[in-house]
């Protein structure tokens, strides 16, 4: 940062007059002024890039001269610039307005915007390097008395592509939070009457399902929404031939009136190049596994801002993607899980050849996959008449790679996966190759290859006389230059390319280079002249170098005018190209994804194995010896190996209870993780596995951020537990680590039960539920399919210490095993957990003193109510109480009159007793006698 740029600027006060004149924008929105070849921020924007990027106030300067009315700005380099960028667009979720002046007058404008869901403009200065398409998507809603109906159209602003979907909903909106979660929505545009702004409670809910999903929010007016004009834009926009009326899209009324504010506010309409070059599809909400944000969280999905290690998000285990579009796609994956058996056996099969064949999938990832570029961005660049020859060359040289592929490919033996690898890649590619040999024919006939080795994009001199007679001329001066070159080495005594070197400087242009060590052989002689002293030694020249340098570059000029109007032929015949280039973009990408989940399979401590998946709806689920593929890859982490049995009619809910930090949260997610990567068609982390096929995974783990924004930590619970129970179907999976914390025990009981009972008779799904109401495991008494699970903890002490035992306080180890057993955990291990992180000895004696006496006093309050209820059938209470009460009542009868003595009244009673064999068998008056 000690580099910073000055902050100079020419007419202060009228640059500060022109700032202060500008319209206020919302407070997501941040100004930076482009000055050349750095950037100013000023006002409110200064300071938020001071905290943001410098993390420091100190950078703040005053622009005019009075530190009251002055105006706080800061200065960016290029490269701080970049960096802000991306923390502001891909972190905070903000807007970014670039603007420039021309030859430096007051008349500054917008030239570039941005948004998170929009980063065409700044695509260059990001350099590509984001982890997921940038999808933006409107959404525009319909709420009555009937139902919800909810219209959405997206899109990915790099392609030409425009997607709708409209669908019903809950009120809780969880079909639309999936869908931003399946899409991975970085942006999304709302709908706002600024009349009912505050009123409207849809619009409030909307917002609060986006912003938990993590999407930044555009408000835009109710105009936008219109469908006027929308089959007339569309008409302009999209290739279909066929009159926009007969798109059956079209009756979708919410998605198009989405369309509408989608495509104004890309603006889309505004570039010609994009008319009639886009397609619209509609996206089928059900063709893939729901996952709602708290489930996005609980499997760590993506990665975090916090996380450190890589291994940490499942996204970051498995990208050892080569290429930019394999890293999008895999992202794009992990939010979509297929739910079709078939398509994920195909894509199990394709993992299987390369996990089984090492040397296929090295050469894949090493040789040819590390060398293709963004395909994406490059097509884009033609598209947007952005492209120049450099492109052209790149475009040409994966072209020339997709023998190789090809090659690789067909070298593969084995008969079971020739098939597979053919239909999905060996076809495709010797097609697509085909395609673009006519590509490679003109970029090999027009473009000056040898040149590349001096990274120089020219047009081949042989391809036109007059570039062929510059050429010559140029050659000649190039040769005149080294003799030049040759002389000054040899009066200085310095070896060529060693000491002394001719170099193209960018603002020198042909000059000559010595060390700093050995400049001072050209001091006091007057035949050359210092250009620059550099870091990488002193740049200078003679009159003869120069001359022929001024030449050279007139040469050079006119030889780029002359060949302009043929570099413009190129590019636009390679841009013809983009949609094969598009299409063999989608081809590598897919390979690429494939192969990193072999990578990632075979490379694990453990090697994956391929699950078997059983059709929705049927099938148990059971796996062997699970791990947790993320908690593994942990240094320092021997990880416990755990069964998993899911059973309709046996085990289809699990209660797991146990100790804080034994493993329970571990268990239960990593069941949803390996759901989730066998249904991206990935092989999981088990010695034998088989899965039935899950809508969704829905989940309730731990106390959320929520409180940062205003929302107790059990009201966020409450809102989480609804969406599952309105959203879940039979065939979800439910992962709930803890309920009911925020509140009483005995409401937290109460709800927790209620829940359970409701998942277990209403829903009937897979469902594991880790809980530290220890009440809750007798569920398994009243229904089948309740099973209970303990994690295992060992308690014990050394001889010493049981030896000590007497003189003083009791003082046991936990040790932890993470280990999940049948049954139900027998003791509350909170207080040995509190021991086992070195709680001071004072604190953990109370608070064994106080539970002791709690245990107490609920034992002897709550004896006859626990005690009698809890253990007996309630045939058994029934029974045992209608027996003693016939007792009674002959007893009664007997020792009315009044004639027996208090002892004989008692002994009669025994008697009574003694003679009914059945009251005496029951088990529920044993426990009455027993008191």
């Amino acid at each position: 940062m000690s580099s910073r740029p000055e902050l100079k600027v020419d007419d202060e006060h009228g640059f500060i007059r022109f700032f202060k004149s500008l319209p206020a924008v919302t407070e997501d929105t941040v100004r930076v002024f482009d000055r050349g070849d750095w950037y100013t921020a000023h006002g409110e924007d200064a300071k938020f890039i001071a905290h943001t990027v410098y993390k420091s106030t100190s950078v703040i300067r005053n622009l005019g001269r009075d530190h009251h009315t002055g105006l706080p700005s800061v200065t960016m380099t290029i490269t701080v610039f970049r960096q802000f960028l991306r923390e502001a667009l891909f972190k905070l979720g903000k807007r970014v307005e670039i603007w420039a002046s021309n030859n430096g007058r007051m008349n500054w404008k917008v030239v570039k915007q941005a948004s998170p869901g929009n980063l065409q403009d700044v695509e260059d200065e990001l350099g590509g390097q984001f982890e997921a398409a940038p999808m933006i998507l409107a959404v525009k809603i319909s709420a009555n008395a009937s139902g919800r109906s909810v219209g959405v159209c997206f899109a990915d602003a790099s392609v030409r592509e425009l997607g709708v979907s409209e669908f019903l909903d809950n009120d809780l909106y969880s079909n639309f939070e999936a869908l931003l979660i399946q899409l991975g929505v970085k942006e999304c545009l709302i709908q706002v009457d600024k009349a009912e702004k505050e009123k409207d409670p849809e619009l409030a809910k909307l917002r609060q399902i986006i912003d938990n999903c993590g999407v930044a929010i555009s408000e835009r007016p109710a105009g936008e929404f219109g469908t006027k004009d929308i089959e007339q834009d569309l008409a302009r926009l999209l290739k279909d031939e066929r009159s926009t009326a007969t798109l059956p899209q079209t009756d979708l009324k919410l998605a198009m009136g989405s369309a509408a504010a989608l495509i104004k506010y890309l603006g889309v309409l505004q570039d010609p190049s994009n008319f009639g070059q886009y397609q619209l599809y509609q996206h089928d909400l059900s063709q893939f596994m729901k996952l709602d944000a708290a489930a996005l969280k609980a499997l760590n999905l993506m990665p975090g801002s916090r996380d450190g290690a890589k291994t940490m998000s499942l996204y970051g285990l498995l990208n050892h993607c080569k290429t930019p579009n394999g890293s999008r796609l895999l992202s794009q994956w992990l939010k979509q899980p297929l739910m079709n058996k078939d398509e994920i056996e195909k894509r199990q099969q394709l993992v299987e050849a390369f996990v089984n064949d090492t040397e296929l999938r090295q050469t894949m990832q090493e040789e040819h996959l590390r060398a293709v570029p963004d395909l994406y961005r490059l097509a884009k660049k033609f598209q947007r008449n952005k492209a120049n020859l450099e492109d052209v060359v790149r475009a040409y040289q994966v072209v020339i790679r997709l023998p190789g592929f090809l090659g690789t490919l067909e070298g593969v033996m084995d008969e079971a996966y020739r098939d597979p690898l053919d239909a999905a890649y060996t076809n495709k590619l010797r097609e697509l190759s085909d395609s673009l040999v006519k590509l490679q024919e003109m970029v090999e006939t027009t473009v000056d290859l040898d040149a590349l080795d001096n990274h120089e994009f020219i047009i081949k001199p042989e391809f036109d006389d007059s570039l062929r007679i510059i050429r010559k001329k140029l050659d000649k001066l190039r040769s005149d230059m080294n003799r030049e070159y040759a002389d000054a080495a040899d009066d200085l005594g310095q070896e060529q390319d060693k000491k002394i070197f001719l170099e193209n400087h960018k603002v020198h242009g042909w000059c000559m280079r010595l060390t700093r060590t050995e400049a001072g052989c050209i001091r006091n002689k007057a035949k050359y002249q210092e250009c620059s002293t550099q870091k990488n030694g002193v740049y200078f020249t003679t009159k003869t170098l120069q001359a022929l340098r001024r030449e050279f570059d007139q040469l050079n000029a006119n030889y780029n005018r002359t060949q302009s109007s043929l570099v413009a032929e190129v590019v636009g015949v390679a841009a013809s190209y983009c949609p094969v280039l598009e299409r063999l973009a989608g081809v590598l990408a897919h390979l690429d994804v494939i192969v990193s989940l072999a990578h990632t399979s075979i490379h694990a401590p453990i090697s994956y194995v391929r699950p078997k998946i059983h059709p929705r709806g049927q099938g148990r689920t059971v796996l062997t010896e699970a791990r947790h593929p993320c908690m593994e890859m942990q240094d320092d982490v021997q990880f416990i190996t755990n069964d998993v049995e899911l059973n309709r009619e046996t085990s289809s809910f699990l209660i797991i209870t146990g100790p804080n930090m034994g493993g329970k949260s571990t268990y239960i997610r990593q069941i949803g993780v390996i759901a989730l990567m066998a249904q991206i068609g990935c092989f999981v982390p088990c010695s034998s596995a088989e899965l039935t096929i899950f809508d969704s995974i829905l989940a309730r783990v731990g106390a959320s951020d929520s409180q940062l924004k205003g929302v107790s930590t059990f009201m966020a619970e409450m809102l989480e537990t609804a969406n599952i129970l309105k959203s879940a179907t039979a065939e979800s999976l439910i992962i709930i680590d803890e309920l009911g914390r925020g509140t009483s025990t005995y409401d937290g009981f109460g709800l927790a039960w209620a829940i359970s009972e409701h998942i277990v008779k209403e829903i009937g799904c897979f469902s594991m539920f880790a809980t530290h109401f220890h009440e809750l495991t007798v569920l398994a008494e009243q229904y089948p399919q309740v099973r209970n699970l303990h994690v295992t903890a060992h308690i014990g002490g050394t001889a010493e210490q049981q030896q000590q035992q007497s003189e003083k306080e009791e003082k046991r180890e936990v040790t932890l095993l993470y280990k999940v057993e049948e049954g139900v955990c027998d003791q509350s291990f909170g207080i040995h957990v509190a021991e086992l992180v070195r709680f001071p000895d004072k604190v953990v004696r109370m608070a064994k003193r106080k539970a002791d006496e709690l245990e107490d006093f609920t034992s002897k309050h709550d004896g006859a109510a626990a005690g009698l209820g809890a253990e007996y059938k309630k045939e058994d209470v029934e029974e045992g109480s209608a027996l003693l009460k016939d007792v009674l009542v002959r007893w009664k009868d007997e020792v009315r009159g009044g004639s027996m003595s208090k002892e004989e009244m008692v002994g009669r009673l025994g008697e009574l007793v003694k003679g009914n064999e059945r009251l005496l068998a029951n088990p529920f008056f044993k426990s009455v006698e027993a008191l």
